[in-house]
């Protein structure tokens, strides 16, 4: 059951990358363009307004590149920081866990791509086409098998 599980393990990465990525991406299309109900309280956000403009374009364009595949550890990095400074700049002065200040979405969203930012994006990415997939890549199984075949004949393992 283990090895079925480590051979899903970059197609479930990949695919979870993509609900994060979409999901991120339409909180950032809700503010900027006023879709899915907008902003909060409807509308948009004002061109340029600091923070919100701002993380609201980061969120458009990190969760499109996310969702894609494409620069996800720069992209996933990028939103991870913007999430973190939501987190400590707009929820965290008003009290100090997240259930009582409501930034749980801020501090999951945080975390969740600080996670992709060291797994990369997994199986069925952009970057995965063009050879710049990450280590947990969707032939990552085949890797450690010409590895261990490697090994048991007695040949130095190279990358």
């Amino acid at each position: 059951m283990t090895a079925r599980l480590d051979r899903a393990q970059p197609y479930a990465l990949g695919v979870f990358r993509i609900v994060v990525g979409l999901f991120f991406a339409c909180h950032g299309a809700a503010s900027l363009l006023g879709v899915l109900g907008g902003a909060k309280g409807g509308g948009t956000v004002e061109l340029g307004a600091w923070p919100s403009w701002y993380a609201a374009a980061i969120q458009l364009v990190a969760g499109v590149l996310v969702l894609l595949g494409l620069g996800t550890r720069s992209a996933a990095f990028l939103a991870s920081g913007s999430m973190a400074y939501a987190y400590f700049k707009v929820h965290q002065p008003e009290a100090l866990f997240p259930l009582q200040n409501g930034g749980e979405l801020s501090a999951l969203f945080c975390w969740v791509f600080l996670l992709l930012v060291f797994t990369g994006p997994g199986a069925l990415s952009v970057d995965g086409l063009f050879g710049g997939g990450s280590r947990n890549g969707a032939d990552a199984p085949a890797r450690e098998e010409r590895t261990e075949e490697r090994e048991e004949q007695g040949t130095p393992v190279t990358a």
